[in-house]
C-alpha cells in the first residue's frame, strides 16, 4: 500500500468529478427540468462539466500544492452553497435564483417559519464532495505533493474545457434554437446550459440591464409608445365614470388560487362568503383571472396593479428599479383628488416598500407601527388578517375621503399554519402538509374577508366605496402536483393544467350597483388599472401601459405570465406546446406563434420601460416625449 503513487492531480481530478456527478444527482433529484429525450438528457449531463474544468483549473496556475488545494476546497464550498441556495429558492419559488435576488437580503430576516420550512435536516448531503475532499486531503497526504504544471499541459486544459464549453452550446441551440434571447425562461437555461453558466449568464444580463439605464435617452419609447397607442382597448361608456367618486379599497389576497371557489374539501365548503359574493348582484365576478408575477411574488402584484406594466423576469422591480419615475395608479388618482395609501402590518423595510411607494407617490404607508398587535395575533410576518381588517376599517375612518386604499392580507402565507382556536375546518388529507393546511388558512381569510365587509358597513364607509379583491399569486407550486391531483381528482398534474392552476378570483363589489355577473373571459392583473381607473372616470389614453379595461368591448381575452406561457380564451401555451383551451389536446404550434411573438414583443417592451427608466422622458399629461429626466419630485 505505502508503494502506491497517486496520480498527478488527484485533487483537482476528484473535486471535478465529485462536483459533476453531485451536480447531475441534484438536477435529477431537487429539480423539476421536464426532460423529454435522450438528447436532454445527455446536455443535462455534460451542462455543468465545461464550469466545473474552468473554475477548479484556475487551480493549475498556484505554484504550490498547499495553495492549490485551500483554492479547490473554497471552490467546491461556494459551488455547493450556490447549488445549495438554488435548491433551497426552488423548493419555495419553483424557480432558481437570481442576482437580484441575492441582494434582497433584507427580506431574509423576515423569513421566519418559510425558511424553517423549507431547510431539511438531510441537506448536509449537497456538500458530500466538500467533504470528501478534505477527509482525502487529510488521510492521504501524498495527494498534498508539489507539481509543476507545465505552459502546454494549461493550454490543452483550458482548450478542453472551451470545447465542452461550445460542444453544449451547439447541442442546446440544435435542441431549443434562440436559447439565450429567452432569458426569462430560467428553467430552459439551466435545464441546457447548467446552474453555474446559468449565474454567469444572469450576471451578464443584470449588468447589461444596469446599464440600459446610464444609457437610455428616451428613443426607445418611441416604438414602446406606439405598439401601446395601436393596442389600446376603448373604455365601456355605459361603465366609464359611473362610479366616480367613490373609495376603492383593493385587498390583495395572499396566495389565493380559484379552485377553492366553489368547491369544497372533504365536504367542508372552503370559501362561503367567497362563493356568495359570485351570485352577490353587486359584484362582477372574473372566473378565468391569472396572476402574472414572477419571483416578487407579492410585490410583483402590487406592481402590476398600481402600473400596468410586467414585473422582470428577474428578481423583484420593488429592489432592482426602486427609484424610477413611475406613473401609478395611486399618482393618478392623487391627481384628481384622492387621498393614497397602503394599509400592510409588515415592517416598511420589508420588499423595499417605504422607497418604492414614494416612486409611486403613495401619500401614507400604514405600515407595522400603526397597528396593535396584541398577544396571539401575530402570524408570519406581521399580524392575522381579523384583526388587521378591524383596525384598518377604524383607520379608513379619519381618511379623507374619496380615498384609494390597497390592503395586504398575511395569514394565508407559506407555509400555512394557523393557532387551533382560528381553524375553522379539518386540515386535507394527502402527502403533502402544505396542501392540506392551505385549505385551512384559505377558510380563516375568508372569514376575516367577512368581518371586514361589516366593519366597512358600521364605519359607514360600505355603500360609497369599490370594493376590489383579487388573489396575488399563487399558494401551491407544482412540488405538490402530486397531491393537487389527489384533490383535483385527476391522474396526474400536466402542464396545462398547471397553467390553468395560475387562475386566481377577482371580485369588483359595487355595493348598489345591482348589475353584477359572471364575467368569463380570460383576463389577468395587468388589466386592472385601467378597469378601475375608468369606473372612475379617469380618462388613460395617454397613460403607457399594457392592460385594458376589463369591461371594453374590445378587451380580447389574452394573459401573458411572467415566463413567456400566454392563456386565451381558445388556447394555452406552455412549455413550447400549443393547446387546445377547450380540449386540452396538443395543437399546431401555428395557432399559438402570433400569441407567441405578442407576449415576446410585451415582455421585452415592459422590461424596457422598466431597465431603462424610460418614463423619467415622458409626459403622461400630453402624451409626449420629453428632453429632461421625467417629472420633478421623482
Amino acid at each position: 500500500m505505502n508503494s502506491f503513487k497517486w496520480p498527478k492531480h488527484s485533487i483537482l481530478t476528484f473535486a471535478i468529478v465529485a462536483a459533476w456527478i453531485k451536480t447531475v444527482v441534484v438536477y435529477l433529484t431537487s429539480f423539476e427540468m421536464g426532460i423529454e429525450n435522450a438528447m436532454q438528457y445527455f446536455i443535462l449531463i455534460i451542462n455543468p462539466l465545461s464550469f466545473l474544468l474552468f473554475i477548479y483549473g484556475i487551480s493549475l496556475f498556484f505554484k504550490t500544492a498547499k495553495v492549490r488545494n485551500r483554492y479547490i476546497v473554497g471552490t467546491s464550498i461556494i459551488l455547493s452553497i450556490v447549488l445549495y441556495g438554488n435548491v433551497a429558492f426552488y423548493r419555495f419559488y419553483n424557480d432558481f435564483i437570481t442576482l437580484p435576488v441575492l441582494f434582497q437580503t433584507s427580506n431574509f430576516g423576515d423569513l421566519g417559519t418559510s425558511a424553517a420550512a423549507i431547510i431539511n435536516w438531510y441537506d448536509i448531503f449537497y456538500f458530500v464532495d466538500v467533504i470528501l475532499l478534505v477527509l482525502l486531503m487529510k488521510f492521504m497526504p501524498a495527494v498534498n505533493e508539489q507539481t509543476i504544471v507545465r505552459k502546454e499541459v494549461r493550454r490543452a486544459y483550458f482548450v478542453t474545457s472551451v470545447a465542452v464549453l461550445f460542444l453544449n452550446l451547439g447541442l442546446s441551440e440544435t435542441e431549443r434554437p434562440q436559447l439565450l434571447t429567452r432569458s426569462f425562461d430560467r428553467e430552459l437555461l439551466v435545464k441546457n446550459i447548467g446552474t453555474y453558466n446559468y449565474h454567469l449568464y444572469d450576471i451578464y444580463v443584470q449588468s447589461k440591464s444596469s446599464a440600459q439605464r446610464a444609457l437610455a435617452d428616451g428613443s426607445e419609447l418611441v416604438e414602446v409608445n406606439n405598439y401601446v397607442r395601436a393596442n389600446q382597448a376603448s373604455p365601456n361608456k355605459e361603465m366609464f365614470g359611473k362610479y366616480a367618486g367613490r373609495n376603492v379599497i383593493l385587498v390583495s389576497m395572499e396566495s389565493l388560487q380559484s379552485f377553492v371557489i366553489n368547491n369544497e374539501m372533504n365536504g367542508e365548503v372552503v370559501t362561503p362568503f367567497l362563493n356568495s359574493l359570485t351570485k352577490d348582484p353587486d359584484t362582477y365576478y372574473f372566473s378565468d383571472f391569472y396572476h402574472q408575477t414572477g419571483l416578487g411574488k407579492t410585490s410583483d402584484s402590487e406592481f402590476i396593479v398600481e402600473n400596468s406594466l410586467f414585473g422582470l423576469g428577474r428578481g423583484a422591480v420593488f429592489f432592482t428599479h426602486g427609484e424610477n419615475t413611475y406613473n401609478s395608479m395611486s399618482e393618478t388618482l392623487g391627481e384628481n383628488g384622492y387621498h393614497t395609501s397602503v394599509m400592510h402590518p409588515n415592517n416598511k423595510s420589508f420588499w423595499n416598500r417605504d422607497r418604492i411607494y414614494q416612486s409611486f407617490n403613495i401619500e401614507k404607508f400604514y405600515d407595522i407601527d400603526s397597528y396593535t398587535v396584541n398577544e396571539g395575533e401575530e402570524v408570519n410576518w406581521g399580524m392575522k388578517d381579523i384583526p388587521f381588517f378591524n383596525q384598518s376599517a377604524d383607520l379608513m375612518k379619519d381618511i379623507p375621503q374619496p380615498f384609494y386604499t390597497r390592503m395586504i392580507t398575511l395569514t394565508n402565507h407559506y407555509p400555512f399554519y394557523l393557532d387551533e382556536e382560528d381553524k375553522y375546518i379539518n386540515e386535507y388529507t394527502s402527502n403533502s402538509g402544505t396542501l392540506n393546511r392551505y385549505f385551512q388558512t384559505v377558510r380563516y381569510m375568508d372569514e376575516a374577508l367577512k368581518l371586514f365587509f361589516e366593519d366597512l358597513k358600521e364605519q359607514g364607509l360600505y355603500d360609497n366605496s369599490i370594493i376590489v379583491l383579487y388573489g396575488d399569486h399563487y399558494g401551491i407550486s407544482e412540488n405538490h402536483n402530486k397531491a393537487m391531483a389527489m384533490y383535483l381528482e385527476k391522474e396526474h398534474i400536466t402542464p396545462y393544467d398547471s397553467a390553468l392552476l395560475q387562475s386566481v378570483p377577482l371580485f369588483i363589489h359595487i355595493p348598489g350597483s345591482k348589475d353584477g355577473r359572471e364575467i368569463t373571459e380570460t383576463a389577468g392583473q395587468i388589466d386592472l388599472r385601467p378597469t378601475i381607473l375608468h369606473l372612475l372616470g379617469i380618462d388613460t389614453s395617454k397613460d403607457m401601459q399594457l392592460g385594458a379595461d376589463l369591461f371594453s368591448e374590445e378587451h380580447d381575452g389574452f394573459v401573458i405570465f411572467r415566463d413567456g406561457r400566454f392563456i386565451t380564451d381558445e388556447l394555452l401555451y406552455t412549455d413550447e406546446v400549443c393547446y387546445d383551451r377547450e380540449t386540452g389536446e396538443e395543437t399546431s404550434i401555428d395557432a399559438c406563434q402570433p400569441y407567441i411573438d405578442r407576449a415576446t414583443i410585451e415582455l421585452e417592451h415592459s422590461d424596457k420601460i422598466i431597465n431603462g427608466d424610460l418614463l423619467r422622458f415622458y409626459d403622461q399629461k400630453t402624451g409626449n416625449l420629453t428632453a429632461g429626466a421625467g417629472k420633478s419630485g421623482k
